[in-house]
């Protein structure tokens, strides 16, 4: 999953129609999802608190992200090669 973070301070979220739901599996974790059809949104954890890490996916176009690393490239299918890429075979 692609992500990207940004300070609690700097996110407006606009729930208006009342989709916006948390799921705190873990006491350190809490993840946002879409409550109609299941997206995951955004996470925070407690180890990281006033920070929200999004879904890039969840963003529109023109987001201005790019790829700056490769997270668990142990676990990574056949069809991942970006030697570019600084990677982390396991966090």
């Amino acid at each position: 999953m692609a992500a990207t973070g940004a300070a609690v301070a700097d996110v407006t979220i606009d729930d208006a129609g009342g989709l916006l739901t948390w799921f705190f599996p873990v006491d350190d974790a809490g993840y946002a999802f879409c409550r109609s059809c299941g997206s995951s949104l955004f996470w925070e954890g407690r180890s990281s608190p006033g920070w929200l890490s999004i879904c890039a996916g969840t963003l529109e176009p023109p987001t201005g992200l790019r790829t700056v690393e490769a997270w668990w490239t142990r676990e990574a299918s056949d069809y991942h090669e970006r030697p570019e890429l600084p990677e982390r075979a396991e966090e």
